[in-house]
């Protein structure tokens, strides 16, 4: 694929570069997620979604989300960018707070989480040390309808399921579900890696309130269009031509462990060691180079230089820089 890039110099080409890592990708999971958010909402007369929680029976019990997705993969993102860009999240006013997205907090328990959400969402005082769990998710539920909040986003959500005893777990997953019921419900997005399911789907309340939102391995085939066009325009605008290697998707997408995010940041990275390099052209070198200093491996062992490179054991990766 040829373009013609413009004639830019080095320090231009690493400003480009810098401006595309803040740039969001839309891929068709954001048209999923979107698909997902609106169930959560309640919609008008014209069907259009409101930034009111759906209930779902006459106890008037709200619906969540639970997106998982190995690290890496951009969930964190595309969450994000959900939220944001949902006509029907948009704040009327400074006082209006449609949604409120927080993560997990360290040490990870049910107060400390609270303690993250009611500062997110703007409430005016700290608690005080001898306020429980319990005491603070009230002031939540109420800070909540003066702000005419419909959706909570937890991220990393595993943290608060996956350290502490079963009783910390069963505390944490109670207080969620009290959010979600009754006079003032949210609808709570929940986002993390694979063990958040594991560990929060013991619960059947859990498995009977949340819809889960598995986001699927990037693949050299299905995704090869997709993934050429991102590099030919991350080409085009940093002032390169494209890479010419046939067989580059088929290698970026193993080391990325199959995840976007990952594709993205591994082709940022070459991107950047090209600009460096003042190259017209992004090569398979580029990638080799910038996976090499990130996973500390030798050149029989970098997916992008090695001639027998799907035999390579990924697995062992995170070991080869140790010792």
């Amino acid at each position: 694929m040829t373009m013609n890039a413009p004639n830019i110099n080095i320090n231009q080409k690493l400003a480009v570069v810098d401006r595309l890592r803040d740039r969001y990708l839309s891929t068709p999971r954001d048209a999923q997620f979107r698909s997902y958010l609106d169930r959560l909402l309640q919609r008008d007369e014209q069907g259009e979604p409101i930034p009111k929680p759906r209930l779902y029976n006459k106890a008037g019990d709200a619906r969540g989300i639970a997106v998982v997705e190995p690290a890496g993969g951009g969930k964190t993102s595309m969450v994000l960018h959900g939220l944001k860009t949902h006509p029907a999240l948009q704040p009327r006013d400074p006082s209006h707070q449609p949604w409120v997205g927080v993560r997990v907090p360290s040490p990870a328990t049910a107060k400390s989480l609270g303690i993250e959400i009611l500062k997110a969402s703007g409430y005016p005082s700290v608690p005080r040390r001898s306020e429980t769990e319990y005491d603070i998710m009230r002031k939540v539920r109420h800070h909540f309808q003066l702000r005419g909040t419909a959706v909570l986003w937890i991220d990393e959500a595993h943290d608060l399921f996956g350290a502490g005893s079963k009783y910390k777990v069963d505390v944490s997953l109670k207080i969620l579900r009290n959010l979600m019921q009754g006079k003032g419900a949210v609808s709570v997005v929940l986002s993390g890696i694979e063990s958040l399911w594991q560990i929060a789907s013991c619960d059947a309340q859990v498995t009977r309130r949340y819809w889960r939102l598995p986001l699927a391995d990037v693949s050299p085939t299905s995704d090869r269009k997709a993934l050429t066009k991102v590099i030919a325009n991350f080409c085009n605008a940093a002032g390169m031509q494209p890479p010419s290697e046939e067989d580059l998707v088929d290698r970026l997408v193993p080391p990325s462990r199959n995840r976007f995010g990952r594709c993205i940041e591994n082709i940022l990275a070459a991107l950047e060691a090209a600009a460096l390099d003042d190259a017209n052209e992004l090569a398979i070198r580029h990638f080799a180079e910038s996976w090499g200093m990130q996973e500390g491996c030798g050149m029989g062992q970098n997916v992008f230089l090695a001639r027998h490179w799907a035999k390579i054991n990924l697995v062992e990766a995170q070991h080869w820089g140790g010792a």
